[in-house]
């Protein structure tokens, strides 16, 4: 586990799990996969650590764009599907996942396999290489995975689509995805962004967690 801030600020319940506290140059050293959380726009700095990932190691994006945020990327701004302008930063391809889902969800309603309602989570990934770990690292988080389709198409699974934060299942799944409309997500996007600013009153606080679903709902679905 690393962050930007050096491994002494890692606080200890992130490791609970049996995770190590490391810099990010070491945390990149001989890994079957990596992870990357952080800002789009800061990309470009963890870029050359990702060189020396080798090269049957998947890297896993989880990240999501919003333009008040991170306005440097006019990249995406100019309509380039997320996913792909994140590989051509890194240089190699990623696959897609995580993104989906609000973070207290993660943190407490993931279920073990075969329970009822067990929310599932999109994967976006170009090759089975890419795609088989990262879903059953999805698995092994305790949701279902669930193959959304290639990069260029993981727009399906971005702010403001009707399966962002809205907590679905495996059967829901497939009707959301294909129920998105890319030319309505940036509108809906920001729709929450400012329901949620106005309710909590700053940019910053996440509201309560089913307010959050409830709310991606309403909007998106």
């Amino acid at each position: 586990m690393a962050n930007s801030r050096g491994p002494h600020t890692i606080e200890p319940d992130v490791l609970a799990s049996g995770g190590q506290a490391v810099s990010a140059a070491e945390a990149v050293v001989g890994v079957e996969a990596v992870v990357l959380s952080i800002p789009l726009n800061r990309l470009p700095q963890i870029a050359p650590l990702i060189i020396g990932v080798p090269a049957d190691s998947v890297v896993i994006d989880t990240s999501n764009y919003y333009p008040a945020r991170d306005g440097r990327i006019e990249a995406i701004d100019a309509g380039q599907v997320e996913s792909l302008w994140v590989t051509g930063q890194l240089g190699r391809p990623v696959a897609k996942a995580w993104n989906a889902i609000g973070s207290d969800s993660f943190a407490n309603k993931g279920k073990p396999a075969g329970s009822p309602d067990r929310i599932a989570i999109p994967v976006a990934a170009d090759s089975e290489r890419d795609r088989e770990p990262a879903m059953a690292l999805v698995e092994d988080t305790g949701f279902d995975a669930f193959y959304a389709g290639t990069l260029a198409e993981s727009w399906r699974q971005q702010p403001g689509a009707p399966c962002y934060c809205t907590d679905l299942t495996r059967e829901q799944m497939p009707a959301a995805l294909a129920a998105a409309q890319a030319a309505r997500l940036p509108k809906r996007r920001d729709l929450a962004v400012a329901a949620i600013q106005e309710r909590v009153g700053d940019a910053t606080t996440n509201p309560d967690a089913d307010y959050g679903v409830r709310l991606n709902r309403v909007l998106f679905m």
